[in-house]
This record gives C-alpha cells, sequence and structure tokens, in this order.
C-alpha cells in the first residue's frame, strides 16, 4: 500500500486540535493570516481555490468577503472539518497538492490561495504549474510558507548542526499550542532559490514579497512571540499574477 502523503501524515494525527486551536493562536490568528489575507484582491464575485483548505478558517473569511470558493485539502478528516464549518456555502474534495488538480478546469478560478501548504511539498513546479493553468488570464496567486532563513536556522539549530542552506531537506519538529500530546510534523524546508525559481518557472509574474511584522495585537497577546518575530519572521508571503 502507498505511503500517505506527507500532509495528510502530518494532520491526521490531530485534525481536530488544529481546527480549533488554529482559529484563535496567536501564531495564526494575529500573524501569518492577516498577512496573508492583506495580499488578497477584492474577492467579490471571484472564484477562489482555497489550495490545502485545512479545517476552513480560510474559506470562512473568503466566502465572508464575498468569494465562490472550492477548497482541497489532502487530510480527508479536514476536509470533513471545513464541510462541517461552513455547509454547503462551499465546495471541497480531498485532493494532493503534488498531484494534478483534476477536479479543476483550465482557467476556472480568479485566484488561487495556499496557506501554509507548499511546506509539506517537496517539488513546487508541478504545483506552481497546475496553479498557472487553472488560473484565468490575470489570475492572481497568493501564498505563504516557512520563512527560508528561519527554516534553516531550526533545523541548523534543533535538528542538524551540520545542515546546509542551499539544500532541500526534510525535518521534524513538535509542534506547541495544540494541545496534548504535542503533535511531531514533518517539513521540507528549502533556500529562497527553490521556493522563487519554480514559480517564474511556472510563467508567474512577481508582484510582492511580504516578511511579516508582528502586530500590536499580537504584543498584547503574547510579548514573547512578540519579541521574538519582531527580530526574525518565521512566514514568507507572496502575491504572483498569471500573465
Amino acid at each position: 500500500m502507498p505511503e500517505k502523503p506527507l500532509g495528510e501524515r502530518n494532520y491526521e494525527q490531530f485534525a481536530d486540535r488544529y481546527a480549533k486551536h488554529a482559529k484563535v493562536k496567536p501564531h495564526n490568528a494575529l500573524y501569518e493570516r492577516p498577512a496573508t489575507l492583506s495580499l488578497l484582491p477584492d474577492l467579490a464575485g471571484a472564484r477562489v481555490l482555497d489550495a490545502g483548505c485545512g479545517p476552513g478558517i480560510y474559506a470562512e473569511e473568503f466566502l465572508r468577503r464575498g468569494a465562490n470558493v472550492v477548497g482541497v485539502d489532502v487530510t480527508p478528516a479536514m476536509v470533513e472539518i471545513a464541510r462541517r464549518r461552513v455547509g454547503d456555502r462551499a465546495t471541497f474534495v480531498v485532493g494532493d497538492l503534488a498531484e494534478p488538480l483534476t477536479f479543476a478546469d483550465n482557467g476556472s478560478f480568479d485566484v488561487v490561495a495556499c496557506p501554509l501548504a507548499l511546506d509539506y511539498v517537496e517539488d513546487w513546479g508541478p504545483t506552481f504549474a497546475e496553479f498557472a493553468r487553472v488560473l484565468r488570464p490575470g489570475g492572481c496567486l497568493v501564498y505563504s510558507h516557512g520563512h527560508p532563513m528561519s527554516d534553516f536556522r531550526l533545523v541548523q539549530d534543533k535538528h542538524d548542526p551540520r545542515s546546509r542552506y542551499f539544500d532541500l531537506e526534510s525535518f521534524e519538529s513538535h509542534w506547541g499550542g495544540f494541545g496534548k500530546p504535542a503533535p511531531k510534523v514533518g517539513s521540507f524546508r528549502r533556500p529562497l532559490e527553490m521556493m522563487l525559481n519554480p514559480l517564474a518557472a511556472a510563467g508567474f509574474i512577481l508582484e510582492r514579497v511580504l516578511e511579516p511584522r508582528p502586530s500590536e495585537a499580537l504584543r498584547a497577546a503574547n510579548p514573547e512571540l512578540y519579541a521574538s518575530l519582531d527580530v526574525e519572521p518565521c512566514f514568507l508571503c507572496v502575491r504572483a499574477r498569471k500573465p
């Protein structure tokens, strides 16, 4: 029997806990999510692909902004949670971002949003090519992922001091803030060139790169996290456009 995709192996172990905590956890709710949402165009009437939709937190926001939403996630439990969250107001399917998006026609979306899902995909080339295929000309791609420098420092400091920034590496870490037992989550880290060159190869035009700064709301909620993120970001958010 083939091994399950990395994202599914990660999240099937704590899908319900993730859905509960990510909605309000400062790292997500007050840091990554506002930064990623700030890069989106007006969604009123737009058809949006929520790629790596997780428990539907982003889908719920896209719907609030007037979008027509299709969500896809590799973890069946997450898809079920997303369906429960928004009911029949959106369509959700189980699918792997490392594979062709066979449910989507060419040029069928105005926006593709992919928050915090690419870290579980080893080769971004085919994934970006699929995003380009399903976007209409002029369509917008917005995504977020681990920052190349902070991920490198994490691996070098806590896993392997021999780690080289220039390599594509897999690593695992225990995540706090999602209840007990702390889930052990596998990810891929890569240098900046392995992040941006596949985007260019898929034909996208890079419009903006955002290294989020922590907000005053985050300072009030978690001063220690604020102090850390005020020195070094842990995520990178990107907006690109299909010509």
